[in-house]
């Protein structure tokens, strides 16, 4: 099932572009997206996207991978920023083996870690080769600078 089927507010009705969505999609729209590797293998799908209620930013897509019929199925975040979009198969693109997947940090669906814990975001982002996130602001500033 693609954005396009999961479009319940018809907001892409208009889209002719030959990317493999519009620029600005909805989170909800993005919910169940393959995602495959480099190697052309099939990773997971998207089940949820984390926002940094600090910054605005998407922070990580959390990924499902292995598992048949979501038993045994191992959940991971993967930082947006190492995500890419593969636009002739209208798909998400991961730059990391299936190996070395069942390496990465993950969680099971009914145990989700705290991911604003700074000593678990540092050990995804140390998996992934990725810089800390930070928003350059007090928690307590407000996002758009109006009071």
């Amino acid at each position: 099932m693609s954005y396009l089927d999961r479009d319940i507010f018809g907001m892409y009705k208009k889209h002719h572009s030959a990317g493999p969505g519009p620029r600005l999609m909805g989170a909800d729209t993005l919910i169940g997206e393959d995602v495959y590797n480099l190697q052309d293998e099939n990773v997971g799908d998207i089940k949820e996207v984390m926002l940094d209620m600090q910054t605005g930013e998407v922070a990580y897509a959390v990924l499902s991978f292995g598992g048949i019929l979501g038993l045994g199925e191992k959940l991971f975040a993967v930082p947006w920023e190492y995500l890419s979009i593969d636009t002739v198969n209208k798909r998400f693109l991961l730059d990391v083996d299936k190996a070395q997947l069942k390496q990465a940090p993950g969680f099971d669906k009914d145990n989700w870690p705290d991911m604003g814990d700074a000593d678990w975001t540092n050990e995804v982002q140390t998996f992934f080769g990725t810089r800390p996130r930070t928003s350059g602001r007090s928690p307590n500033s407000p996002r758009t600078g109006r009071h």
